[in-house]
């Protein structure tokens, strides 16, 4: 299969409508053959009540962004993937602005992908340093609900 950055970026946009990413305004702007790259703005809606970043914000914004990075490896025709754990150190504080998550791959396996995610400013200071472990299984059918 041929690398496609556009059609990833559009595709990774594009499923995000109605979802917490699109409550937090996450985008994808970038992305290579071994990682993936999004955005958040950083305001009022995903601060914590001493008006910083909120670390749980920059969770999810990892975890968008590395099990959206999973699906450069996979055939989602036939596979599916699924978060088993993350972990997270919230290194600098951050009150407004963007963050930027890069998902890069440090082991990719058949049943298990391993990425760490470096959530950085506008100045590429290292605001939190991620790793995030996904399963991969084997597509099911939906129950029709």
């Amino acid at each position: 299969m041929t690398f496609d950055k556009e059609k990833i970026l559009e595709y990774c946009n594009r499923i995000s409508k109605n979802t917490l990413m699109e409550t937090l305004n996450i985008e994808y702007v970038d992305a290579g053959e071994d990682f993936l790259t999004a955005t958040m703005p950083v305001n009022p809606t995903v601060h914590q009540p001493m008006g910083l970043l909120h670390g749980g914000a920059s969770v999810a914004l990892a975890e968008s962004v590395g099990s959206a990075a999973s699906f450069l490896f996979i055939n989602p025709e036939l596979s599916e993937v699924r978060g088993i754990e993350i972990s997270a150190n919230h290194l600098k504080a951050k009150r407004n602005g963007i963050v930027t998550a890069t998902a890069k791959i440090i082991h990719q396996g058949r049943s298990i992908h391993l990425w760490e995610i470096r959530i950085t400013d506008e100045n590429n200071n290292l605001i939190s340093l991620c790793k995030l472990t996904n399963m991969v299984l084997p597509k099911r059918k939906r129950k029709e609900e």
